[in-house]
Formats: C-alpha cells, structure tokens, sequence
C-alpha cells in the first residue's frame, strides 16, 4: 500500500492540475467577455452621450430662434449627422383652416439627396412616402424586400427610408423623412432617435408656427391701429397716453413719441372735467354716452369715446376713441342753413305775390299819372318820387326771390363805374350824418354783363357794412372808406374802410346765410350772403382782405362783357312809350287777376288807349269766356288757379290755338322752359307792358 501512494498522490496532483488549466482557461475566457461587453457598454455609453450632446446642441440651437426655417433646416440637418443618411427633408402640413379640400404640403427644408425637393408641393393624394406619412400616427419604415427603390414623392425614390410624423398638441404639423442611412437600415437606437429627433422638433415647429401667427396678427392689429382714420389712445389709471395711433398724434399736431405719456385730457380739452368724467365711467365699466366739445387747444370739434379694456382688476387702462368731426358739424349747419333757405324760399314766394300786387298799383297808377300832361311840376316831381320807391321795392322783392332761387334777373351791358357813382349819390346823404369820408379812384373800366340792380346792391351792401363798421371808430381813429375800381383781365372793385377789422372767429362765417354780429333786430345775417350770391351767378368772385393797416376790404372781380352784349335803357317815367304809340289798332283785352288795384292799372292803361278790357269774376270764369268769345290779348296772373290746377296750364291743354296771345304776369320772371309763352314781370313797368303786349299782336298778326 506505501509502495502505490506516491502514485495515488502523483495522480491526484495531476488530476489537480488539469482542473486548475481547466478553470484558468473558462476564468480567461470569461474575462475576456467581460472586457468585450464592457467596450460595447463603454461604446454604447460613448455613443449615448454623444447623441445626448448632439440632442441638447439641437435644442440650445432650435431654443434659440422663432424663425420657422432656420428651426426646419437645423432639424434637417442634425437628422442626417445622428443617422449619418444621405437625405433628409420637412414637410410642412398648411396651417389654418384651409376650408373641405385638402391643400398640398410644403417642403420647408431637404438636404442631401433630398435637395431637389426644397421649396416644392406635394399634393395630399400623392401615393409616396411624404404624403402618406402624414396621415400615420407612429414612425413608418420602409424597404423593399425586391431591392427596389421606394417612391417618396413624384420623381423622387430611396432605396430605404423612415418617415415620422410631427405631432404637437396633438395636431400632426408636418413630417421628417429620412432616406438610405448607413449600412442601408436602421437600427433600433436609430428609430429611438429619430422618435425623439421628432418629438422635440414638432413642439418647436409648432411654437415657431404660434409665434409667428401672434406676430402676424400683431402687425395687422398695428396696421388697422395706425390707418385708422379716428384718433386712438390707450390710456392708463392716471390718464396718460400708453400707446397712440398716428390719426391722433397728427390731430394733436405731434409726433407719436410725444403722445406717448402725456396727459390725454389736457392735450385735447385742457383737462376737461366732462372728459375726466367720461375716463373715470369707462374705468368703472359704464356706457357713458360719447362727449361732442369745442377743442380751444386744436381748434376743432371733437368727439371723444371711452371704453374700459377688459384686463386684470388692478389695470383700470381704457381705450379712447377721438374723432375729428368739425366738417361734419359745418355740414349739419349747412343743411340747417339750407333748411333755413328753403324755408326762406318759401316764404317769400308767398310774401312776392301779395307786394308786388299793390307794388304793381303803386308802379302803374303812378306812371300812368305821370303821362298827363296838365300835372304841375311839383305834382309830378312827387308822383316821381313815388314812383321810383315802388320800382325800388320791387327790385327789393325780385332781390329776395333771386336769393332764395326762385328768380331770373336781365342782363345787360353794365358800367360798374356808374353804379357806384349812382350808390353814392344814393348814400351820400347817410355817409354826410355819420361823418365819413369817401375817397374814390375810379379807372375807366369795360363793362360787363349782368343785372344794374343786383349790382347796385352788391354795392350798397359793402358800403353799408363798412359805413357800420367805421361808425364804430372812437374819435382819434378816422372814418374812411376807400373805393377804386380798375380792369385788367377781369373788371376789379375794392371797397375798404378803416373800422376796427374782422376777428378771427367771425372771419370763417362772413357769407353764410343769417349770420350777423348785430345786436338782435338790427341786421337780419342776410347781407354779404346776398352780396355773394348775387356776384357768384354774375361768373365772379368775392374775397375778404384784412390789411396791415387795419380796417376790412372786400374785393369784387367780375367777367368783362362779350362784344356787342345786350344793352337796356331804361326811359324816365313820362317819356316815350316806344311800340304802344304806333299801335292804333283796337283790341280785346281779357284780364284774370284777383286784385282790384291790378285790374284799376291795367284797365286805365289799356282803355286809355281805346282797347276794351274784360275782367273775369275768376279764373272758372274766365275759361268760360274764351269758349264763347274771341280776345286780342289773355293777360294772366300766374298765381290764378282753378280747381286746383294752374289757370294758364288749364287754358294752354284747353285751347292750344290761344297760346301765343297769352301774357302772364308774374312776380318771379320767366321759369325754366316756359316755351313760347310770353311773360311780364310785376311790378308793372307801362313800357315793357305796352311792348309785350305789341309783340302777342304782332305774333298773332304773322300765325
């Protein structure tokens, strides 16, 4: 037994041995292994890193800009370096409601093998990856297993790509497509990444795509803000202006910077306690009715709207609205001032037809009188007298209707020159009494065309104003009025005085209709409207001049007459009677007028001279009579009437043959197309009444 355990112990030794060469190597190997999964570990650990790094350079790097493509080419960009691809793109679904068609997508960014689509279109029904993609709600891998290439879009394949959709909010905004990575396919940590790639990229695109819709609207709302015709100002709980559009600072005559913090109420109304009233009812929330004042600041009239801007309780800022509406209250006082006219009008057609009635007695009977030979000479310097101021209140009466245009004038060949020297004698006597001065230089001047009277009254307008005007002087201050006429291309009057001038707020108002700084009862506003009036329809203008020296001055120009315009003179009473003295002949007379003095006139005229005159009951009557007897002469009143219808209208439709020996009497003149009816204008002149009834019968002489 001692002699075999050496061999025994040899044996276990050896037995031994090979267990620990057996060991040593398994302990080798698994070393290794674990050297191995440790570099994959430290690998992947690297690569992990690398991609955390990459990712968080990607976020500082779409963190830092709003801009929708510089955001799309970064994420192009980083996509293909993490997955080291050969192309990669963003499409871009539109934004907004693009109503029941669905609109193509926009390629935003493409880089690589991608680039030729950049900045193109793909429409919603294309078959290719980019657009299918879109309506996918998770990643999509595609590779053929023929080995052929994958359309992505029209003309456009890969041999492999991946496509994930850009959601954020839960609204798909786009699309990352990524095409042939490398090795051909993509690993797992490739997909992971792209996912995440795409995650954080929608979010971004979709805040850039917020902001840029909040810009956008901002710049319109500014926009609006600014062209807003009205002034607008945000104003705080103190009253300062926060922010201002450019209609208020051009109305407030300052720039927009200067609007900004100052005080709202004393720019526009030097803090007026109604508009302090209004600020604090729209801070409270109430509806306060809109202010209309008279800015003495600016010079207008404003109105001004307040309302409170819903905001946190402690922000008590309001939005005014301030409105420049001067032009709209003169043209409300326009139309006042029209309604008035109308009214006017009115009146005075009505008030015309009963003066120039007994005007017309007073005219005719006077004339009349003073064709007798065996009146005295102070008889008839009276009857004279009387004679002219019926004529001058008729022109006073045919002045009105001119005014309120309801009224015709003559014109004729006129020398301004010697109307004013006609007013003057007429005023000297005035001008004497109130101690004022005239100095007159007078150029010769070529006539023009127009009404005698109505520019005699031109002047005696002017000359009245500023004969009331000197009146006014104190004693050391001289009373002068100056008048020179002189021609150049236009006849020129200027009439001047030295009273104590025009204020500045009476200026803009001279020639309106019924404005007067006269006490009430002495001046009826009438005057330079009238004046105005009558030198606009002569194709003039009148101006207002306020000289250095002081006073007012009025400058009149008019239009020089044609060659050869219609002239009329005007005979003394008394005098010739033209066409009616060589008139033998008798005639039938038939007069519808409801005045007893008119038919006095027209029967002593007519029946001085041997014609017969007829006078009807009424304007029933007279139709009667023209039905069964025959007349020379139908001298009417155009005011007659007969059951509600003109009685000249009636008779005209009744007897079309009896129209030419028609005559109507009016107070107003001929209408606009009277046709071939012939006119008298009342009060009667004899003169014009014996030629117009010689032109009806020399008329019905050549029918």
């Amino acid at each position: 037994m001692d002699r075999f355990l050496p061999a025994i112990v040899y044996a276990l030794l050896a037995l031994a041995a090979i267990g620990l060469g057996g060991g040593a190597i398994h302990l080798k190997r698994r070393l290794e292994q674990s050297e191995r999964d440790r570099r994959r570990a430290a690998d992947e650990l690297n690569r992990r890193l690398s991609e955390l790094f990459s990712l968080q350079e990607l976020s500082y790097i779409l963190s830092g800009s709003l801009q929708l493509d510089r955001i799309v080419e970064q994420v192009v960009r980083y996509a293909m370096r993490f997955l080291d691809a050969q192309g990669a793109l963003v499409a871009l679904a539109p934004d907004g409601d693009g109503g029941t068609e669905p609109r193509p997508l926009a390629v935003t960014a493409a880089e690589g093998t991608l680039a030729s689509l950049a900045g193109r279109a793909i429409s919603p029904n294309d078959p290719g990856l980019v657009a299918r993609s879109l309506g996918r709600e998770r990643l999509e891998l595609v590779r053929s297993a023929s080995g052929e290439p994958t359309p992505l879009a029209e003309g456009i394949v890969a041999e492999s790509a991946a496509a994930v959709p850009l959601r954020a909010h839960g609204v798909v905004v786009g699309t990352l497509v990524i095409a042939n990575p490398r090795d051909g396919a993509f690993a797992p940590e490739d997909i992971r990444l792209l996912s995440t790639v795409a995650t954080h990229a929608a979010i971004v695109i979709a805040n850039a795509r917020f902001f840029e819709m909040v810009r956008h609207a901002k710049e319109q709302w500014e926009t609006a803000f600014d062209a807003l015709s009205g002034g607008i100002a945000v104003v705080d709980d103190a009253g300062q202006v926060r922010r201002a559009n450019r209609a208020l600072a051009s109305l407030l005559g300052v720039p927009i910077p200067a609007v900004i913090g100052c005080d709202l109420a004393d720019a526009l109304l030097e803090g007026s306690p109604a508009l302090l009233e209004l600020l604090a009812a729209a801070r409270r929330g109430d509806r306060a009715q809109p202010l209309v004042l008279r800015s003495a600041t600016l010079g207008r009239a404003i109105r001004v709207n307040a309302a409170r801007i819903p905001t946190p309780a402690q922000d008590q800022s309001v939005v005014v609205l301030v409105e420049d509406v001067t032009d709209q209250h003169a043209m409300e006082a326009q139309l006042i001032q029209s309604e008035k006219l109308a009214a006017v009008g009115q009146l005075v057609s009505g008030v015309a037809h009963e003066l120039n009635n007994p005007l017309t007695s007073i005219a005719g009977l006077s004339e009349f009188l003073l064709e007798q030979k065996e009146l005295g000479s102070k008889d008839r310097g009276h009857l004279r007298v009387i004679h002219e101021q019926a004529d001058r209140a008729g022109r006073i009466v045919r002045n009105l209707l001119t005014f309120a245009r309801k009224g015709t004038s003559e014109r004729v060949a006129v020398d301004v020159n010697d109307v004013i020297e006609r007013t003057l004698v007429l005023m000297s006597y005035d001008f004497q009494l109130k101690d004022i001065a005239i100095d007159k230089d007078l150029a010769p001047v070529p006539p023009v065309l127009g009404d005698r009277h109505a520019l005699q009254q031109v002047v005696i307008n002017l000359l009245t104003n500023a004969a009331q005007a000197v009146s006014e002087n104190p004693p050391e201050r001289p009373r002068r009025i100056q008048l020179r006429s002189w021609a150049d291309d236009r006849v020129r009057l200027r009439v001047a005085d030295s009273g104590p001038g025009i204020p500045d707020d009476v200026l803009p108002h001279l020639f309106t209709p019924f404005f007067t700084t006269k006490e009430p009862g002495q001046g009826t506003g009438l005057g330079l409207s009238i004046t105005y009036s009558i030198v606009e329809a002569h194709g003039g203008r009148i101006v207002v001049d306020r000289p250095t020296e002081g006073g007012a001055a009025f400058l009149v120009d008019l239009p020089v007459a044609p060659a050869d315009p219609p002239r009329h003179d005007t005979p003394e009473p008394g005098g010739p009677t033209g066409v009616a003295a060589v008139t033998p002949i008798k005639r039938s007379i038939l007069l519808v007028d409801d005045d007893p003095a008119v038919r006095r006139v027209v029967k002593a005229l007519f029946g001085r001279e041997g014609h017969m005159v007829e006078v009807a009951r009424n304007p029933q009557h007279a139709l009667d009579l023209v039905r069964t007897r025959s007349y020379d002469l139908i001298l009417a009143d155009r005011e007659a009437r007969a059951h509600d219808q003109s009685f000249v209208e009636q008779l005209v439709e009744s007897h079309p043959e009896l129209k030419e020996r028609v005559l109507v009497a009016t107070g107003a003149g001929a209408p606009a197309g009277s046709g071939t009816l012939r006119y008298v204008r009342k009060p009667f002149n004899l003169r014009d009444l014996r030629e117009e009834a010689a032109r009806v019968w020399a008329a019905a002489a050549l029918s």
